[in-house]
Protein backbone atom coordinates (compact mmCIF):
# COMPACT_ATOMS: atom_id res chain seq x y z
CA UNK A 1 0.00 0.00 0.00
CA UNK A 2 0.95 3.21 -0.97
CA UNK A 3 1.91 4.72 2.30
CA UNK A 4 0.85 1.68 4.95
CA UNK A 5 -1.00 -1.01 5.12
CA UNK A 6 -4.06 0.26 7.09
CA UNK A 7 -4.48 3.49 5.78
CA UNK A 8 -4.83 2.63 2.08
CA UNK A 9 -7.04 -0.41 3.68
CA UNK A 10 -9.37 1.96 5.63
CA UNK A 11 -10.01 4.17 2.64
CA UNK A 12 -11.10 1.60 0.68
CA UNK A 13 -13.19 0.04 2.82
CA UNK A 14 -15.09 3.78 3.48
CA UNK A 15 -14.88 4.24 -0.17
CA UNK A 16 -16.54 0.97 -1.31
CA UNK A 17 -18.98 0.63 1.76
CA UNK A 18 -21.60 1.52 -0.79
CA UNK A 19 -21.40 -1.87 -2.63
CA UNK A 20 -23.30 -3.75 -0.08
CA UNK A 21 -24.94 -6.59 -1.96
CA UNK A 22 -28.68 -7.16 -2.31
CA UNK A 23 -29.82 -10.37 -0.91
CA UNK A 24 -32.74 -11.53 0.39
CA UNK A 25 -34.33 -13.87 2.61
CA UNK A 26 -33.18 -16.34 5.29
CA UNK A 27 -29.68 -17.36 3.85
CA UNK A 28 -28.89 -19.56 6.83
CA UNK A 29 -27.90 -23.26 6.32
CA UNK A 30 -29.14 -24.61 9.50
CA UNK A 31 -26.41 -27.06 9.65
CA UNK A 32 -23.67 -27.28 12.11
CA UNK A 33 -20.60 -29.62 11.29
CA UNK A 34 -17.94 -30.35 13.90
CA UNK A 35 -15.36 -31.12 10.94
CA UNK A 36 -14.78 -30.35 7.34
CA UNK A 37 -13.21 -27.88 5.73
CA UNK A 38 -13.85 -23.92 6.97
CA UNK A 39 -13.02 -21.17 4.65
CA UNK A 40 -11.62 -17.63 5.59
CA UNK A 41 -11.16 -14.13 3.35
CA UNK A 42 -8.93 -12.00 4.36
CA UNK A 43 -7.59 -8.79 3.04
CA UNK A 44 -4.53 -8.86 1.15
CA UNK A 45 -2.28 -5.94 2.51
CA UNK A 46 0.99 -5.17 0.34
CA UNK A 47 3.38 -6.57 2.73
CA UNK A 48 1.50 -9.03 3.23
CA UNK A 49 3.87 -11.95 4.62
CA UNK A 50 3.91 -10.87 8.25
CA UNK A 51 0.26 -10.89 8.39
CA UNK A 52 0.80 -14.35 6.87
CA UNK A 53 2.60 -15.63 9.61
CA UNK A 54 0.53 -14.64 12.48
CA UNK A 55 -2.35 -16.07 11.06
CA UNK A 56 -0.51 -19.37 10.16
CA UNK A 57 -0.23 -19.99 13.59
CA UNK A 58 -3.29 -19.28 15.09
CA UNK A 59 -4.52 -21.87 11.99
CA UNK A 60 -1.97 -24.44 12.95
CA UNK A 61 -3.44 -24.17 16.51
CA UNK A 62 -7.17 -24.27 15.56
CA UNK A 63 -6.60 -27.34 13.41
CA UNK A 64 -4.92 -29.23 15.88
CA UNK A 65 -7.29 -28.48 18.72
CA UNK A 66 -10.29 -29.59 16.10
CA UNK A 67 -9.19 -32.58 14.90
CA UNK A 68 -10.54 -33.52 11.16
CA UNK A 69 -10.70 -29.91 9.75
CA UNK A 70 -9.59 -27.90 7.75
CA UNK A 71 -8.73 -24.11 7.23
CA UNK A 72 -8.20 -22.62 3.91
CA UNK A 73 -7.42 -18.95 4.15
CA UNK A 74 -7.79 -16.63 0.95
CA UNK A 75 -6.47 -12.74 0.74
CA UNK A 76 -8.62 -10.75 -1.61
CA UNK A 77 -7.62 -7.38 -3.03
CA UNK A 78 -9.41 -4.87 -0.74
CA UNK A 79 -10.31 -3.03 -4.32
CA UNK A 80 -12.65 -6.20 -5.46
CA UNK A 81 -13.33 -7.57 -1.59
CA UNK A 82 -17.27 -5.51 -2.48
CA UNK A 83 -18.14 -7.65 -5.43
CA UNK A 84 -16.82 -10.78 -3.74
CA UNK A 85 -18.55 -10.47 -0.68
CA UNK A 86 -21.92 -9.52 -2.34
CA UNK A 87 -21.28 -12.71 -4.68
CA UNK A 88 -20.59 -14.75 -1.25
CA UNK A 89 -24.14 -12.96 0.46
CA UNK A 90 -25.74 -14.56 -3.16
CA UNK A 91 -24.54 -17.86 -3.73
CA UNK A 92 -23.95 -19.15 -0.15
CA UNK A 93 -22.88 -22.62 -1.26
CA UNK A 94 -19.36 -21.12 -2.65
CA UNK A 95 -19.47 -18.47 0.48
CA UNK A 96 -16.47 -18.38 3.13
CA UNK A 97 -17.19 -19.26 6.45
CA UNK A 98 -15.40 -16.37 8.14
CA UNK A 99 -14.45 -12.77 6.33
CA UNK A 100 -12.76 -9.86 7.34
CA UNK A 101 -14.31 -6.54 6.48
CA UNK A 102 -14.54 -3.11 7.09
CA UNK A 103 -16.11 -1.63 10.51
CA UNK A 104 -18.24 0.81 8.28
CA UNK A 105 -20.01 -1.94 6.56
CA UNK A 106 -21.67 -3.92 9.41
CA UNK A 107 -25.25 -2.30 9.12
CA UNK A 108 -25.30 -2.43 5.45
CA UNK A 109 -24.04 -6.20 5.55
CA UNK A 110 -26.70 -7.15 8.51
CA UNK A 111 -29.23 -5.73 6.20
CA UNK A 112 -28.31 -7.82 3.57
CA UNK A 113 -28.15 -10.72 5.82
CA UNK A 114 -25.24 -12.03 5.50
CA UNK A 115 -23.90 -11.82 8.88
CA UNK A 116 -24.54 -14.16 11.75
CA UNK A 117 -25.56 -12.98 14.67
CA UNK A 118 -23.24 -13.99 17.23
CA UNK A 119 -24.38 -11.94 20.28
CA UNK A 120 -24.12 -15.21 22.60
CA UNK A 121 -21.00 -16.01 22.03
CA UNK A 122 -19.37 -12.84 22.41
CA UNK A 123 -20.95 -12.69 25.58
CA UNK A 124 -19.56 -15.40 26.79
CA UNK A 125 -15.88 -14.51 25.80
CA UNK A 126 -14.34 -13.76 28.73
CA UNK A 127 -11.73 -11.65 26.44
CA UNK A 128 -14.68 -9.48 25.10
CA UNK A 129 -15.33 -7.46 28.40
CA UNK A 130 -11.70 -5.48 27.30
CA UNK A 131 -13.28 -4.83 24.14
CA UNK A 132 -13.43 -0.87 23.46
CA UNK A 133 -16.52 1.22 23.66
CA UNK A 134 -16.47 2.08 20.41
CA UNK A 135 -14.74 -1.23 18.67
CA UNK A 136 -18.26 -2.91 20.39
CA UNK A 137 -20.49 -1.09 18.54
CA UNK A 138 -18.39 -1.55 15.38
CA UNK A 139 -20.02 -4.93 15.61
CA UNK A 140 -23.26 -4.08 16.86
CA UNK A 141 -26.52 -3.45 15.08
CA UNK A 142 -29.73 -3.17 16.54
CA UNK A 143 -28.36 -4.67 20.16
CA UNK A 144 -27.19 -7.53 18.42
CA UNK A 145 -23.26 -8.52 17.92
CA UNK A 146 -22.28 -9.41 14.33
CA UNK A 147 -18.08 -10.21 14.78
CA UNK A 148 -15.57 -9.42 16.85
CA UNK A 149 -13.48 -6.45 16.83
CA UNK A 150 -10.17 -6.92 14.39
CA UNK A 151 -8.23 -3.58 14.87
CA UNK A 152 -8.56 -0.21 15.34
CA UNK A 153 -7.38 3.18 13.72
CA UNK A 154 -7.02 6.95 14.97
CA UNK A 155 -5.74 9.69 13.69
CA UNK A 156 -3.63 12.29 15.62
CA UNK A 157 -1.36 15.74 14.91
CA UNK A 158 1.72 15.20 13.32
CA UNK A 159 4.35 18.16 13.72
CA UNK A 160 7.88 19.30 12.87
CA UNK A 161 9.81 19.39 15.37
CA UNK A 162 12.53 21.75 13.79
CA UNK A 163 10.19 23.90 12.38
CA UNK A 164 8.40 24.61 16.19
CA UNK A 165 11.92 25.08 17.60
CA UNK A 166 13.34 27.53 14.65
CA UNK A 167 10.25 29.76 14.42
CA UNK A 168 9.96 29.90 18.87
CA UNK A 169 6.48 28.22 18.73
CA UNK A 170 4.41 26.25 21.10
CA UNK A 171 2.10 22.89 20.43
CA UNK A 172 -0.98 24.11 20.23
CA UNK A 173 -3.56 23.64 22.82
CA UNK A 174 -7.10 24.42 21.74
CA UNK A 175 -7.97 24.44 17.94
CA UNK A 176 -8.10 27.74 17.84
CA UNK A 177 -4.43 28.18 18.44
CA UNK A 178 -3.98 24.85 16.10
CA UNK A 179 -5.18 27.31 12.93
CA UNK A 180 -3.66 30.47 14.32
CA UNK A 181 -0.03 28.43 14.62
CA UNK A 182 -0.64 26.75 10.86
CA UNK A 183 -0.55 30.85 9.63
CA UNK A 184 2.20 31.77 11.24
CA UNK A 185 4.19 29.22 10.03
CA UNK A 186 2.64 29.68 6.37
CA UNK A 187 3.84 33.09 6.99
CA UNK A 188 7.29 32.88 8.10
CA UNK A 189 8.00 29.81 5.88
CA UNK A 190 5.40 30.60 2.68
CA UNK A 191 7.24 27.00 1.11
CA UNK A 192 5.08 24.70 3.51
CA UNK A 193 1.85 24.77 3.78
CA UNK A 194 1.44 25.40 7.68
CA UNK A 195 -1.06 22.01 8.42
CA UNK A 196 -1.61 20.29 5.27
CA UNK A 197 -5.83 19.88 4.89
CA UNK A 198 -7.70 18.04 2.02
CA UNK A 199 -11.27 18.91 0.62
CA UNK A 200 -11.75 15.00 -0.07
CA UNK A 201 -10.33 14.54 3.75
CA UNK A 202 -13.45 13.03 5.29
CA UNK A 203 -11.57 11.59 8.39
CA UNK A 204 -9.75 14.31 8.48
CA UNK A 205 -12.33 17.35 9.01
CA UNK A 206 -15.02 15.34 11.59
CA UNK A 207 -12.86 15.86 14.32
CA UNK A 208 -13.69 19.78 14.04
CA UNK A 209 -17.01 19.17 13.88
CA UNK A 210 -17.09 16.70 16.70
CA UNK A 211 -15.25 19.02 19.05
CA UNK A 212 -17.33 21.66 18.57
CA UNK A 213 -20.31 19.73 19.70
CA UNK A 214 -21.67 18.91 16.27
CA UNK A 215 -22.60 15.31 15.04
CA UNK A 216 -22.92 13.86 11.75
CA UNK A 217 -26.58 12.67 12.10
CA UNK A 218 -28.83 12.27 15.31
CA UNK A 219 -30.39 8.63 15.76
CA UNK A 220 -34.15 8.55 16.21
CA UNK A 221 -35.26 6.03 17.62
CA UNK A 222 -33.56 2.29 18.34
CA UNK A 223 -29.72 1.52 19.28
CA UNK A 224 -28.40 1.67 15.79
CA UNK A 225 -29.02 -0.45 12.30
CA UNK A 226 -32.24 -2.09 13.03
CA UNK A 227 -34.70 -0.34 13.89
CA UNK A 228 -33.18 2.96 13.90
CA UNK A 229 -33.99 5.98 11.42
CA UNK A 230 -31.26 9.06 11.41
CA UNK A 231 -31.56 12.83 10.55
CA UNK A 232 -28.69 14.36 9.56
CA UNK A 233 -27.36 17.06 11.76
CA UNK A 234 -24.52 18.55 9.59
CA UNK A 235 -26.15 21.56 9.37
CA UNK A 236 -26.69 22.24 12.76
CA UNK A 237 -24.94 25.35 14.27
CA UNK A 238 -22.84 23.26 16.05
CA UNK A 239 -21.80 21.33 13.20
CA UNK A 240 -21.21 24.68 10.98
CA UNK A 241 -19.12 25.87 13.85
CA UNK A 242 -16.95 22.97 13.20
CA UNK A 243 -17.42 23.15 9.26
CA UNK A 244 -16.08 26.91 10.03
CA UNK A 245 -12.67 26.00 11.31
CA UNK A 246 -11.83 23.44 8.97
CA UNK A 247 -12.39 25.67 6.22
CA UNK A 248 -10.83 28.04 7.46
CA UNK A 249 -7.57 26.18 6.63
CA UNK A 250 -7.87 26.59 3.09
CA UNK A 251 -6.53 29.38 1.56
CA UNK A 252 -3.12 31.25 0.72
CA UNK A 253 -2.40 31.83 4.20
CA UNK A 254 -2.24 28.06 5.07
CA UNK A 255 -2.65 25.50 2.68
CA UNK A 256 -4.09 27.11 -0.94
CA UNK A 257 -7.61 25.69 -1.87
CA UNK A 258 -6.52 25.30 -5.50
CA UNK A 259 -3.94 22.68 -4.27
CA UNK A 260 -5.53 21.48 -1.41
CA UNK A 261 -9.08 20.93 -1.91
CA UNK A 262 -9.35 17.79 -3.87
CA UNK A 263 -6.88 16.23 -1.47
CA UNK A 264 -7.33 12.87 0.39
CA UNK A 265 -5.62 11.21 3.48
CA UNK A 266 -3.25 9.84 1.32
CA UNK A 267 -2.15 13.29 0.57
CA UNK A 268 -1.72 15.27 3.62
CA UNK A 269 0.08 12.81 4.99
CA UNK A 270 2.07 12.45 2.06
CA UNK A 271 2.87 15.87 2.16
CA UNK A 272 3.96 16.36 5.49
CA UNK A 273 6.79 12.94 5.16
CA UNK A 274 8.11 14.38 2.12
CA UNK A 275 8.53 17.80 3.84
CA UNK A 276 6.20 20.10 2.44
CA UNK A 277 4.10 20.66 5.18
CA UNK A 278 5.15 21.47 8.94
CA UNK A 279 1.35 19.85 10.63
CA UNK A 280 -0.35 17.15 9.25
CA UNK A 281 -3.58 15.15 10.34
CA UNK A 282 -2.24 11.47 10.08
CA UNK A 283 -2.85 7.52 11.71
CA UNK A 284 -1.32 5.17 13.84
CA UNK A 285 -1.33 3.45 10.02
CA UNK A 286 0.59 6.42 8.58
CA UNK A 287 4.11 6.01 11.22
CA UNK A 288 5.89 3.50 9.02
CA UNK A 289 5.37 6.49 5.68
CA UNK A 290 6.28 8.85 7.69
CA UNK A 291 9.18 7.27 9.09
CA UNK A 292 10.29 6.54 5.07
CA UNK A 293 10.13 10.26 4.35
CA UNK A 294 12.05 12.96 4.85
CA UNK A 295 10.98 13.76 8.70
CA UNK A 296 12.32 11.10 9.97
CA UNK A 297 13.67 12.29 13.49
CA UNK A 298 12.54 15.55 12.63
CA UNK A 299 8.65 15.50 13.95
CA UNK A 300 6.29 14.39 16.67
CA UNK A 301 2.76 13.59 17.46
CA UNK A 302 0.44 15.00 20.09
CA UNK A 303 -3.21 13.98 20.27
CA UNK A 304 -5.34 16.76 17.93
CA UNK A 305 -6.47 19.53 20.48
CA UNK A 306 -10.51 20.25 21.36
CA UNK A 307 -12.00 23.83 21.44
CA UNK A 308 -10.90 23.86 25.16
CA UNK A 309 -7.28 24.25 26.25
CA UNK A 310 -6.03 20.22 27.26
CA UNK A 311 -9.01 18.43 25.81
CA UNK A 312 -9.02 16.54 22.78
CA UNK A 313 -10.93 16.33 19.01
CA UNK A 314 -12.67 13.21 19.07
CA UNK A 315 -11.13 11.07 16.43
CA UNK A 316 -13.49 8.59 14.14
CA UNK A 317 -12.52 4.99 15.10
CA UNK A 318 -11.67 3.76 11.99
CA UNK A 319 -10.57 -0.20 11.40
CA UNK A 320 -11.61 -3.34 10.46
CA UNK A 321 -13.56 -6.44 11.89
CA UNK A 322 -14.88 -10.44 11.43
CA UNK A 323 -17.32 -11.88 10.64
CA UNK A 324 -19.27 -15.03 10.38
CA UNK A 325 -21.47 -15.78 7.50
CA UNK A 326 -24.91 -16.62 8.48
CA UNK A 327 -24.57 -19.30 5.84
CA UNK A 328 -22.23 -20.64 6.87
CA UNK A 329 -22.35 -24.89 7.97
CA UNK A 330 -19.55 -24.69 10.49
CA UNK A 331 -20.68 -22.16 12.73
CA UNK A 332 -19.50 -23.42 16.15
CA UNK A 333 -16.30 -24.25 14.29
CA UNK A 334 -15.84 -20.19 12.55
CA UNK A 335 -16.98 -18.57 16.05
CA UNK A 336 -14.36 -20.56 17.54
CA UNK A 337 -11.71 -19.74 15.03
CA UNK A 338 -13.41 -15.74 14.78
CA UNK A 339 -12.44 -15.58 18.75
CA UNK A 340 -8.97 -17.12 18.18
CA UNK A 341 -8.13 -14.53 15.01
CA UNK A 342 -9.26 -11.58 16.74
CA UNK A 343 -7.70 -12.43 20.42
CA UNK A 344 -5.33 -10.69 22.75
CA UNK A 345 -2.80 -12.90 21.70
CA UNK A 346 -3.20 -12.34 17.99
CA UNK A 347 -4.18 -8.75 18.02
CA UNK A 348 -0.77 -8.10 19.78
CA UNK A 349 1.12 -10.35 17.22
CA UNK A 350 -0.71 -8.27 14.25
CA UNK A 351 0.42 -4.87 16.01
CA UNK A 352 4.37 -6.23 15.95
CA UNK A 353 4.22 -7.97 12.39
CA UNK A 354 1.89 -5.00 10.48
CA UNK A 355 1.53 -2.29 13.81
CA UNK A 356 -2.47 -2.91 13.61
CA UNK A 357 -4.29 -1.18 16.68
CA UNK A 358 -5.32 -3.43 18.93
CA UNK A 359 -8.95 -3.09 19.74
CA UNK A 360 -8.50 -4.46 23.75
CA UNK A 361 -8.30 -1.54 26.24
CA UNK A 362 -5.24 -3.25 27.83
CA UNK A 363 -3.33 -4.83 25.10
CA UNK A 364 -3.03 -0.96 24.06
CA UNK A 365 -1.81 -0.17 27.01
CA UNK A 366 1.34 -3.18 26.54
CA UNK A 367 2.12 -2.21 23.28
CA UNK A 368 2.07 1.26 24.17
CA UNK A 369 4.84 0.61 26.77
CA UNK A 370 6.83 -1.08 24.16
CA UNK A 371 6.55 1.47 21.41
CA UNK A 372 6.39 5.33 22.58
CA UNK A 373 4.80 6.08 18.83
CA UNK A 374 1.35 4.87 19.36
CA UNK A 375 0.82 6.71 22.99
CA UNK A 376 -0.32 10.02 20.95
CA UNK A 377 -3.13 7.95 19.39
CA UNK A 378 -3.96 5.44 22.58
CA UNK A 379 -4.50 8.73 24.43
CA UNK A 380 -6.60 10.00 21.58
CA UNK A 381 -8.55 6.50 21.64
CA UNK A 382 -9.21 6.76 26.26
CA UNK A 383 -10.36 10.60 25.27
CA UNK A 384 -13.73 8.77 23.53
CA UNK A 385 -13.50 8.38 19.69
CA UNK A 386 -16.93 8.65 17.60
CA UNK A 387 -18.06 6.26 14.50
CA UNK A 388 -20.44 7.04 12.03
CA UNK A 389 -24.06 6.29 11.54
CA UNK A 390 -24.71 2.79 11.64
CA UNK A 391 -26.59 2.66 9.06
CA UNK A 392 -26.57 1.07 5.42
CA UNK A 393 -27.30 4.44 4.24
CA UNK A 394 -23.45 5.92 5.49
CA UNK A 395 -22.07 3.74 2.45
CA UNK A 396 -24.12 5.25 -0.29
CA UNK A 397 -23.36 8.73 1.58
CA UNK A 398 -19.52 8.20 1.55
CA UNK A 399 -19.55 6.63 -2.09
CA UNK A 400 -21.24 9.92 -3.51
CA UNK A 401 -18.78 12.20 -1.88
CA UNK A 402 -21.54 14.15 -0.01
CA UNK A 403 -19.34 15.57 2.49
CA UNK A 404 -16.26 16.24 0.32
CA UNK A 405 -18.56 18.14 -2.12
CA UNK A 406 -19.83 20.36 1.17
CA UNK A 407 -15.64 21.05 2.07
CA UNK A 408 -15.10 22.13 -2.06
CA UNK A 409 -18.14 23.88 -2.14
CA UNK A 410 -16.91 26.02 0.71
CA UNK A 411 -13.57 26.54 0.15
CA UNK A 412 -14.11 27.04 -3.39
CA UNK A 413 -16.42 29.85 -2.87
CA UNK A 414 -19.00 28.32 -4.84
CA UNK A 415 -21.51 28.11 -1.51
CA UNK A 416 -21.90 29.46 2.24
CA UNK A 417 -21.07 27.26 4.88
CA UNK A 418 -24.81 27.74 5.25
CA UNK A 419 -26.30 26.79 2.16
CA UNK A 420 -23.29 23.81 1.50
CA UNK A 421 -24.21 22.10 5.03
CA UNK A 422 -28.24 22.72 4.18
CA UNK A 423 -27.69 21.21 0.81
CA UNK A 424 -25.43 17.70 2.05
CA UNK A 425 -28.26 17.28 5.00
CA UNK A 426 -30.82 16.81 1.99
CA UNK A 427 -28.81 14.48 0.18
CA UNK A 428 -27.75 12.25 3.75
CA UNK A 429 -31.96 12.69 4.85
CA UNK A 430 -32.30 11.02 0.98
CA UNK A 431 -30.00 8.50 1.77
CA UNK A 432 -30.90 7.68 5.11
CA UNK A 433 -34.84 7.35 3.75
CA UNK A 434 -34.08 5.45 0.96
CA UNK A 435 -32.59 3.19 3.49
CA UNK A 436 -34.99 2.98 5.89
Amino acid sequence: MKLSVRLVALAALVATAACAPQTSGDTSSGKDEKSGTLRVWLFQEVNNKPKEQVVHRVVAEFEKAHKGTDVTVEYIPVETRAQRIKAAFNDPKSAPDLIEYGNTDTAGYVKDGGLADISKEFGAWDEAKDTDPTARQSVTVGGKVYGAPYFVGVRALYYRTDVFKELGLKVPRTQAELISTAKKIRAEKPELYGLAVGGAYTYGAMPFIWAHGGELAEAQGGSGGAGTSYTAAIDSPAARKGIEAYTSLFGDDNCPAAKCAGMGGNDTVTAFASGKAAMAIGGDFSHAAVEAGKVKGKYAVMPLPGVKAGSVAPAFAGGNNLGVLKSTSHRTLAVDLMKRLASKKTQGELFEAMGFLPTFSDVREQVAAKEPFVKPFVRTLEAGTKFVPVSPAWGQIDSSLVLPTMFQEIVSGKKSVTEASGDAAKKMDAAFGSAG
